[in-house]
């Protein structure tokens, strides 16, 4: 009997042991489940908030939800709308399905809500009541709506569509027979307009306005405005869709009944954005220097409806001002603009007096949108250590209310960024911005990441660090890296004199920024002189391969989309009037000065093991410009990795591969930089 009691305890106490085993199991694999710090899985859930648009009687708000989609074979982002009042509350989600509905706009009585989605096929305009209910297709178009705007008594919606194949297009491209000629048989946008209700026979009939040769909107978008009693529409065009057309952009007015086209505003200056102002009288555009430049100067100028000579406005800070409206009393036109390492609201005064900041130099506000009444703005703001949410303020006494609470971030900590400053070699006063690692102890020495951003009109300011992108800040923060990012000379938000101070220098002044800021942290006792690595997309890419033609400072160094040879990207990309601007002429004309500032004629040497990464698909930045630079380096037995992202643009769109993008970097500069040789089995 005794024997059987303990045999009974002993399984007793085996069937509590496993079960402990199982939980504790269980637990430990939950915890190892749970990541300890940035990844790019975490940070591929970060979603956009855009689109915030603000009902006229200023009681309700719209705003769009992005996120990313990566279950199975899906490598996508998708948008819905959301609802809201302005005061936060009653917060839900107003569209569903598996095609993404985005540009929602209230129309003028506020019943009804029209978006764009592509779930008939192409991008189209849906209607639907703000009750609720089916939304109804309003536009059935082959090429795509592309922007468009409510007519001021909501009887009518314009839009800009592309020319559409002839017929004898599209048989010949189905017999494969479509070759085509550079620079001849463009595709045109132009503007249309379509009812709102039904005619007698049930059918809305669609009318294109514009018609000719040009392209209306051009590299500025859409360009176009109606003028508050619905007679006419305003709009700015380029002689074709080819981004280097930009110069050439004019502004012209359209009668919507008779289809009447009169030139309003022609320079030898780009002028565009026209905004009526609320009574109809003026408008308000955005005119370049003259001629125009690269770099990119503008200034808000006022004409008559009907013609006469342009009036210009105080200048603004940093003299590239994106016009959003008018004050409600016509008395300014309202503005958003890099200030520094913030986007702040600011207004011109029609009466010539000098620019008036909205908001303070301390709130980033983003994607700005001003309602019909012109008395509510919807915007985004966010922070380096808080995600983008949608906000509403009033126009006439700033009180941002937030509207949205989408962001449910993983508990985990973010390193701290601060902004920093250091004299340059010459003198010039820098600013970037410098991320610490997570839990940094003051005096601890810790490898320091680089990034230059592109443009080299870009500029860094103060957004949330888990942002998506191919270098991932948060995930930096997270192993163990400072970040630092620089805003060198060349950058926006410094003024124009700053903006223009790396023309015929690229690689000279803008290279010397660069290592004084690493010095400066340097000498703060925050970096680690011998772990150190640069990076960079675009101009920060073409910056990165000259940084590492110049010194072997940096252990590591990554490319994305970098411009390496100044000659054979001119003559391949879809700007071919950049680089000529930027460096005094044609290369024919100014041979020396093309090559002394190309990472490709100084490549002799180089030892820095390099990453580079470039979409296939890259009409700004051609692929071939990372091949360039892969082969002399693997020529040269330098270790080099080139990574190419299949159908991707100048950025990399699908949230799959751009994952992909993020942990490479993570590991290139983890195996050269920290020792661990973990890379990526691809």
């Amino acid at each position: 009997m005794r024997k059987s009691i303990i045999s009974c305890q002993s399984i007793q106490i085996n069937l509590l042991l496993a079960a402990l085993f199982a939980v504790s199991s269980i637990f430990a694999q939950e915890q190892q489940a749970k990541p300890t710090g940035w990844t790019p899985e975490e940070l591929i859930k970060i979603k956009s908030v855009g689109s915030v648009r603000v009902a006229q009687d200023g009681k309700r708000v719209l705003y769009t939800i992005r996120e990313a989609v990566t279950d199975g074979d899906e490598s996508t982002y998708r948008t819905h709308i959301w609802m809201a009042n302005t005061d936060g509350s009653n917060a839900f989600q107003f569209t569903y399905g598996e095609k993404s509905c985005s540009d929602p706009q209230w129309s003028p009585d506020g019943r009804q809500i029209a978006f764009t989605s592509s779930r008939s096929g192409k991008n189209n305009i849906w209607l639907i009541r703000v009750g609720g209910g089916e939304a109804e297709q309003l536009t059935d178009v082959k090429t795509g709506v592309g922007s468009y705007a409510w007519s001021p008594d909501g009887n009518q919606i314009a839009f800009m569509m592309s020319d559409t194949l002839t017929r004898e297009e599209e048989q010949n491209q189905k017999a494969k027979n479509d070759a085509r000629v550079v620079d001849e048989n463009f595709k045109m946008n132009h503007l249309y307009v379509i009812p709102t209700a039904k005619n007698s026979d049930g059918k809305r009939v669609q009318r294109q306005l514009t018609i000719g040769d040009f392209t209306v909107g051009g590299a500025f978008g859409g360009g176009f405005d109606w003028s508050p009693d619905g007679k006419t529409i305003v709009f700015s065009h380029v002689p074709t869709p080819r981004v280097n057309d930009w110069p050439k952009a004019d502004i012209s007015t359209v009668d919507v009944a008779s289809r009447e086209i009169k030139s309003l505003v022609n320079s030898n200056a780009a002028e565009f954005g026209p905004l009526y102002s609320p009574d109809g009288k003026w408008i308000a555009f955005s005119k370049s220097d003259d001629p125009p430049t690269w770099a990119f100067t503008s200034r808000v100028h006022l004409i008559k409806a009907d013609g006469g000579e342009p009036k210009p406005l105080a200048n603004s800070y940093d003299q590239q001002p994106s016009v959003f409206g008018w004050s409600a009393d016509g008395k300014s036109v309202l503005f958003s603009e890099t200030y520094r390492t913030i986007s702040r609201l600011g207004a011109l005064p029609v009466d010539g007096g000098a620019l008036v900041w909205l908001t303070t130099e301390n709130q980033m506000v983003s994607n700005v949108h001003l309602n019909a009444a012109k008395n509510y703005i919807g915007f985004t703001s966010e922070t380096p250590d808080s995600p983008p949410e949608a906000f509403v303020s009033r126009v006439d006494k700033l009180a941002p209310v937030q509207v949205s609470t989408i962001q449910t971030l993983p508990e985990m900590a973010l390193g701290k960024t601060e902004v920093i400053q250091w004299p340059s070699k010459d003198g010039k006063q820098i600013e970037g911005l410098l991320t610490y690692p997570v839990d940094y102890q003051a005096g601890e020495k810790v490898p320091l990441l680089v990034i230059v951003h592109g443009g080299p009109t870009g500029v860094f300011v103060q957004r949330f660090i888990g942002n998506r992108g191919a270098y991932p800040i948060a995930a930096f923060a997270s192993n163990g890296y400072a970040v630092l990012r620089c805003n060198v000379r060349g950058s926006s938000g410094y003024g124009r004199e700053f903006r223009y101070a790396n023309y015929n220098d690229w690689g000279g002044g803008d290279f010397q920024d660069i290592m004084t800021g690493v010095d400066y942290v340097v000498q703060k006792g925050i970096a680690d002189p011998e772990k150190l690595g640069v990076m960079g997309w675009s101009y920060g890419g073409y910056m990165t391969s000259w940084v590492i033609t110049q010194t072997k400072r940096f252990k590591a160094a990554s490319v994305g989309a970098g411009v390496t040879n100044l000659m054979s990207f001119t003559g391949t990309a879809d700007i071919p009037g950049f680089i000529p601007d930027y460096f005094g002429g044609e290369y024919w004309d100014v041979f020396e000065n093309w090559t002394s500032h190309s990472a490709m004629f100084n490549i002799k040497g180089v030892s820095t093991p390099t990453l580079i990464q470039h979409g296939e698909n890259d009409a700004r930045v051609p692929v071939s410009q990372g091949y360039e630079l892969y082969n002399a380096l693997k020529r040269q037995g330098v270790e080099t990795k080139m990574v190419t992202y299949p159908r991707q643009p100048h950025g990399i769109g699908e949230p799959k591969l751009l994952m992909d993008a993020m942990q490479r970097n993570l590991d290139w500069f983890g195996k050269w930089i920290k020792g661990d040789d973990k890379m990526m089995a691809r």
